[in-house]
């Protein structure tokens, strides 16, 4: 099982050393940006090199929003996104689900998701999978909650989309740890990444804070659990200074 960290975008194979990780996760440009991701200078290292790497979209992307000045450039976003995620070798590029103002019926969300796929499949497809992304927040999100996750893949599933289950995220959004490997399998069909991340805030408060594995209000155990129970490859994002010993804790929990 691959075990990594979200890492400083500058120097991912510097910071996968240090911490000892299998798997890097970066952005490829600035987060809260709608610029075009430049050529990573580590590119050809990435690349070619034994590092499993996964690439963040920013924050910003929103490709279920109905408002034109938010949804098109989200749409070419993510395309850039992946083409520039190929580049470094990523085995798949991380999406948030998005979400619809309060004003808005949520099955226009919905149907924007499965407009953006389905054309872009027609186009050709995306230079690497699309993981789509389970949120913490938001009344009107589009994967926070596992009744709207599976709305989502109602209107998505057909294309091949991949899912990224966030731990800290699931807690926030008031679904049970215990099962939820096998109910995000029921409507995806898949997990291709986990996010395992503890969280600073009460089970179902909505906020997405993160702690390190042995350090928030989520048993350090119970995370362990899942990240055995999804069998894909892992990675933390949470507070630097304790990367390396969440990688560890992991490790000797999966015996890997």
């Amino acid at each position: 099982m691959l075990i990594g960290a979200h890492v400083r975008d500058d120097d991912p194979v510097g910071a996968a050393a240090e911490r000892g990780a299998d798997v890097v996760q970066i952005f490829l440009a600035d987060p809260q940006g709608w610029k075009k991701p430049p050529t990573h200078p580590q590119a050809e290292q990435l690349r070619s090199g034994e590092l499993t790497v996964v690439v963040h979209s920013p924050y910003v992307v929103n490709v279920a929003s109905p408002n034109n000045r938010i949804r098109i450039p989200s749409r070419k976003l993510v395309v850039q996104h992946a083409q520039e995620a190929a580049n470094v070798g990523a085995i798949g590029l991380v999406v948030h689900g998005g979400h619809v103002t309060q004003k808005d019926d949520p099955e226009v969300g919905f149907d924007n998701w499965r407009k953006f796929v389905e054309r872009q499949q027609d186009e050709g497809g995306f230079a690497v999978p699309v993981f789509i992304e389970n949120t913490a927040g938001g009344d009107n999100a589009m994967a926070r909650s596992f009744d709207a996750l599976s709305r989502l893949w109602d209107a998505v599933g057909e294309f091949g989309v991949g899912f990224c289950l966030d731990t800290c995220h699931a807690f926030a959004a008031g679904e049970d740890l215990i099962d939820v490997v096998d109910r995000a399998k029921a409507i995806t069909g898949r997990i291709d990444l986990v996010h395992l991340n503890n969280s600073r805030d009460e089970f179902g408060s909505a906020r997405d804070r993160h702690a390190n594995i042995d350090s928030g209000t989520i048993d350090a155990e119970q995370l362990a659990a899942v990240a055995e129970a999804a069998g894909a490859p892992i990675v933390v994002e949470t507070p630097a200074e304790g990367q390396s010993a969440d990688i560890a804790f992991l490790r000797e929990r999966l015996g890997r």
